[in-house]
């Protein structure tokens, strides 16, 4: 486990590779030797690309505030409005868990989970900047329509669409849905377990694809952020526990998390002679890095003015609620989440098994294979500088 570091050293330091180490709460493993695949590839993290990460105070979800200071956010990395103008624009929000409970007294919107008034302040700069169409989407495990489940939930969904100049849609993506099909979506590198994904028609259907994500860890691959986000963009129907079924109510855990499963027939099943071993710890960040490369955002939203330490939902052991009042924009997803990682106090380039990843690095996965660097010292932060951003998630070592 890596030395703690409090904040005002954390502070003083350049914020170099050497100063984004913290120790946390969720526990160090080890692995055993393992094979990492039967032909090793060449590492090209060193000529990953870059692209710049904007970083801004936000203080409150207050509509208008939130507003200002995405709009703001989005400027620094050179605006939107050739990329979104007269074009269909999908957003995967960050609904996680089967069940939404309230988190310290508030409800899963306003500590876990996408908050609604983010969603309405990016589809109104989205319909200012000439979007032609807005579909919000998520996976959910319920068996009756997805705006059905937000308003039950507490979303104004009626003051989103009214943001978003009557253009925004909502699509539950846990099955094909209205779509004749699905869409098959292949690894560029060939994959890490998987070759190419099975999805729902709407992730090809779409002239962009926004990733709006939460600043949190996870208790299996180390940290959310808008590349962990789209773990989710892949259909229950084929990957689920219940699988295949066009009506999953089950989560992923047999198949991507645990190896017990495998794919319907059809689907692009799991490489042969990927050598990783049927543990979560490993499994999930290489197969996160898989469906990033499939299928990577266009834009990256991470947004952490309230949000929790210590895993990514209430049925984390040791959990606590926190307000980083931070929001990060980036083109590129790797290096949007190297910056929140760093952001979060950790080190973006951590080896495998080191705090905060439990496991494997996704994040440096994605780097080796060229989709974007992971490296701070290699990333221009605009706006607020990185040293005044950082919220260490987890100051203190808790063995």
């Amino acid at each position: 486990m890596p030395d703690r570091i409090d904040r005002r050293e954390m502070l003083c330091r350049s914020l170099g590779t050497a100063g984004l180490l913290a120790a946390g709460g969720l526990p160090a493993v080890t692995m055993p030797q393992r094979a990492l695949g039967a032909e090793p590839r060449p590492d090209r993290s060193k000529d990953a690309p870059t692209a710049p990460v904007a970083v801004q105070r936000c203080e409150s979800f207050e509509p208008q505030l939130f507003r200002k200071t995405l709009a703001a956010a989005l400027d620094l990395v050179g605006g939107i409005d050739k990329l979104v103008r007269n074009k269909t624009v999908t957003i995967k929000v960050n609904l996680t868990g089967m069940q939404w409970r309230p988190f310290a007294g508030m409800p899963a919107y306003e500590s876990y989970q996408t908050h609604p008034n983010t969603v309405a302040a990016l589809c109104a700069i989205l319909n200012d900047a000439g979007a032609r169409q807005i579909v919000v989407v998520e996976n959910p495990y319920w068996d009756k329509p997805f705006e059905k489940t937000l308003k039950e939930e507490g979303w104004d969904v009626a003051a989103i669409q009214s943001a978003g100049g009557q253009k925004v849609l909502f699509e539950d993506t846990r099955f094909r849905g209205p779509w004749p099909a699905y869409s098959r979506f292949k690894v560029p590198w060939g994959g890490f377990i998987y070759p190419a994904f099975d999805l729902n028609q709407r992730f090809e259907k779409t002239d962009v694809l926004v990733s709006l994500a939460k600043l949190k860890q996870h208790a299996t691959a180390g940290i959310t952020g808008a590349v962990k986000n789209f773990f989710g963009i892949t259909p229950c129907s084929l990957y689920g526990n219940d699988a295949p079924s066009e009506n999953p109510l089950s989560h992923r855990t047999e198949m991507f998390h645990d190896g017990r499963k495998s794919v319907p027939a059809g689907v692009p099943a799991e490489l042969k002679d990927h050598g990783v071993p049927r543990d979560g710890r490993y499994r999930v960040p290489r197969i996160v890095a898989d469906i990033f490369g499939a299928r990577p955002a266009d834009l990256n939203i991470v947004e952490g003015v309230r949000t929790i330490s210590g895993g990514e939902g209430y049925w984390n052991r040791g959990v606590a609620l926190v307000e980083p009042k931070l929001l990060l924009v980036g083109r590129n997803g790797v290096c949007t989440d190297a910056i929140s990682t760093a952001v979060m106090g950790f080190d973006p380039q951590a080896k495998p098994d080191q705090f905060p990843f439990q496991g494997d690095n996704h994040l440096q996965l994605l780097a080796s294979v060229g989709i974007g660097t992971n490296d701070p010292e290699r990333i221009e932060v605009l706006g607020l500088p990185l040293k005044e951003a950082v919220f260490p998630f987890q100051p203190r070592s808790r063995r």
